[in-house]
């Protein structure tokens, strides 16, 4: 994606700046943010982290350079996970996969979900095939807290060397569910085929894929996906593409096992003829749902952010929660009075930020607040952050200064004043 300079995206973001900080300086008394670091127990090349919680544990995995080479010529990378209990101390680390053929990518990344009681699901990207993007979702189930796993399985059923990423968990009573990007339609690459696909499935306790489903015929090629659970079921979000290229955010449901036919969250009517690698972000609590995104409609980048308080069924009006030269790459989580925290990566004038700002329940916004230094480099990836109880854990990659660097991934409690 051809992006604007900093100066000329944040002149044109300035009048809708103004509102943010009119707003943000209405609510300067409020209680600010504060970080406690903690320490991982990852290696010297760490990144792309993936943060998940319980009501007992956070779980945290990431992509590990282990500085060895594989047969192919590759270096050999691991998925790791560790655990921290809420006033604990780390796990020692698991090794889910090591490999020289997996699909390391700063934007497609692993992940692991937990449902409690020791159920855990985890996936990762192996390659399938010789093009840049063939490579298959693999997935993985324990049901030991991690100390075992199932032998690991393709979650996709179609056998083709295409593109099969973007996943995201949710719990579901017989296991988990998921939903991804399915490029079987795209042999050749992007725009080599037909059209990337949104799919979903269920992932059952003992690590067996089933219930394959086909959501949407026609999304955006490499944005993240996003999905929580509510009272009512399921919502999961995503980029959709119109045929007139239009990547606006679309929500689909699962409710009472079977899926909606998705629709748009709000009509920004960015037109864009590529993918801008830029996904939402989901929470839920009950039947309250907030959704973060990034777009770039008007040639204005914006984080915005909406409120739905019937499961995703409907969305209220979007609110912009950045401070003007926003790069996106977002996450969200809901607080016990409603309000939904947002992180975000902004370009500062040293290079970027990983920012967040609390929007309340009434649609007022705190002051949004700088939480770490990182760069604008695809190499500084997604923060990623998940609740429980009372406490937040946020993680970052923090990249290399020097090309050839090793990355460093950190981690932190982030407390928000006044959230319980």
């Amino acid at each position: 994606m051809n992006r604007r300079s900093l100066a000329a995206r944040a002149a044109l973001s300035m009048l809708a700046l103004s509102v943010v900080a009119c707003a943000a300086d209405n609510d300067a008394d409020r209680p600010s943010m504060a970080l406690t670091a903690t320490s991982p127990p990852t290696g010297s090349d760490a990144a792309m982290p993936f943060v998940a919680a319980d009501g007992e544990r956070f779980y945290l995995s990431w992509t590990e350079n282990t500085g060895e080479e594989g047969a192919t010529g590759r270096s050999i990378h691991a998925v790791r996970m560790a655990w921290i209990d809420h006033g604990g101390e780390w796990s020692t680390p698991v090794t889910l996969a090591s490999s020289d053929r997996f699909f390391v990518n700063w934007a497609d990344f692993p992940s692991v979900a937990s449902a409690g009681e020791g159920r855990l699901a985890a996936h990762w990207l192996l390659r399938s095939g010789e093009g840049t993007y063939d490579y298959d979702i693999m997935v993985s189930t324990s049901t030991d807290g991690g100390a075992r796993w199932s032998e690991p399985r393709v979650m996709h059923d179609d056998g083709v060397a295409a593109e099969h990423g973007f996943l995201s968990f949710f719990p579901q009573e017989e296991g988990f569910g998921a939903v991804w990007l399915d490029g079987r339609e795209t042999v050749g690459g992007h725009g080599g085929g037909g059209a990337m696909t949104l799919r979903g499935g269920l992932l059952t306790w003992d690590g067996t894929p089933r219930d394959l489903a086909l959501l949407d015929p026609h999304i955006c090629d490499c944005c993240q996906t996003g999905a929580a659970l509510t009272d009512e079921g399921v919502v999961a979000v995503y980029r959709g593409r119109t045929e007139g290229e239009i990547r606006d955010i679309l929500a689909v449901r699962m409710v009472n096992g079977e899926w909606s036919t998705p629709a748009t969250i709000h009509d920004d009517g960015w037109e864009i003829p590529a993918c801008p690698v830029n996904g939402p972000a989901v929470a839920a609590d009950g039947r309250r749902v907030a959704t973060a995104w990034f777009t770039g409609a008007g040639d204005i980048p914006r984080v915005r952010l909406a409120f739905s308080s019937d499961a995703g069924a409907t969305w209220e009006a979007p609110l912009q929660v950045d401070e003007g030269a926003p790069l996106g790459r977002v996450d969200v989580v809901l607080l016990d009075d409603g309000s939904a925290l947002v992180v975000w990566l902004e370009a500062t004038d040293d290079d970027a930020a990983v920012m967040a700002r609390r929007v309340r329940p009434d649609g007022s916004l705190d002051a949004a607040e700088s939480l770490a230094l990182t760069r604008q480099v695809r190499a500084s990836g997604f923060p990623r952050m998940a609740r429980s109880g009372e406490r937040i854990l946020l993680s970052w990659t923090e990249p290399a200064v020097e090309q050839g660097g090793a990355a460093t991934l950190r981690a932190a409690w982030l407390d928000v004043g006044g959230a319980r």
